[in-house]
């Protein structure tokens, strides 16, 4: 069976996978939130081959997540930094995070996402009403705009 390309999709979701969703991509976005932005620390941090991790950066530079900058002023050596669109991807990899915290470890998780201003942990994620409410799937529905 082919597979349909995700990005044409009248889906969301399915556009947003065509871009990150693959693991090597949300693995690639866990090291940037870490701050890691050079490509032989991602190589090291996540035992990638090259030519994989040289793709899976490529298409993330291509679909404006990633984007290539200069080390310093000049220089020919570029890293790798988020891009507006990569960062509003942040709610996304903590919820993600903390779904995984919840539901793929028995016991407690071997880290935890905190504020860098206090060290207090980050409250969990929640999909919330305009006026605050915090909402449950059968709370929500899709309706065509």
């Amino acid at each position: 069976m082919k597979r349909l390309p995700l990005n044409e999709q009248p889906c969301p979701i399915a556009r947003s996978l065509d871009i990150f969703g693959e693991w090597w991509g949300l693995m690639i976005l866990r090291e940037c939130f870490s701050g890691v932005t050079r490509f032989d620390n991602f190589q090291k941090n996540l035992g990638v081959s090259k030519n994989t991790l040289t793709a899976r950066l490529g298409k993330m530079v291509e679909r404006g997540v990633l984007k290539r900058v200069p080390v310093s002023p000049g220089a020919l050596r570029e890293h790798y930094k988020l891009t507006e669109m990569g960062k509003e991807l942040h709610t996304v990899f903590v919820a993600l995070r903390q779904w995984g915290d919840k539901w793929t470890f028995d016991g407690a998780p071997p880290n935890a996402v905190v504020e860098r201003k206090n060290g207090r942990i980050v409250a969990p994620i929640a999909v919330r009403s305009q006026s605050g409410r915090v909402l449950k799937p059968r709370d929500t529905m899709l309706v065509k705009l």
